[in-house]
């Protein structure tokens, strides 16, 4: 039996996940981490895009989040995110709507036009898709 750490996900809305894994893998801002049990303890903030936990027994399950951060201690791995969905919730047709309005919405600024804000929804709508993607493409889902 392989070892394990207890995860938290979290999100404003509650929590969505909490169980035993035997690695979390996350996109922190500067690369991609895999956690399992006896990481060095660690905070980092993560970038917009999937949360994978390989669960006890091997099983995967995958999250997408917004963004937010990752904390982990010698028995507990905690992702504090923004927004979470499950990835199998997340809709391929409207993340690409929604990435396509992001892009619409940079190209027709106007003088109340916010830069940051319209870059912050391209790049969730991008994350989200890819995602989608990645999904489909290693779980066939």
């Amino acid at each position: 039996m392989a070892m394990t750490v207890h995860c938290d996900i979290v999100s404003a809305e509650g929590e969505i996940f909490s169980g035993l894994v035997e690695m979390v893998i996350a996109h922190g801002a500067l690369g991609d981490l895999g956690i399992a049990l006896g990481h060095a303890p660690l905070i980092t903030n993560l970038k917009p895009g999937p949360i994978r936990l390989i669960k006890q027994g091997g099983e995967a399950e995958v999250f997408y989040i917004s963004g937010g951060f990752l904390e982990v201690q010698p028995n507990m791995v905690k992702v504090l995110a923004d927004t979470v969905q499950r990835a199998a919730d997340l809709d391929e047709a409207q993340a690409q709507a929604a990435l396509k309005a992001a892009e619409a919405a940079l190209h027709e600024k106007s003088a109340d036009f916010d830069y940051g804000a319209a870059s912050a929804r391209l790049a969730e709508a991008a994350a989200q898709l890819r995602t989608v993607q990645q999904i489909r493409k290693k779980f066939g889902g």
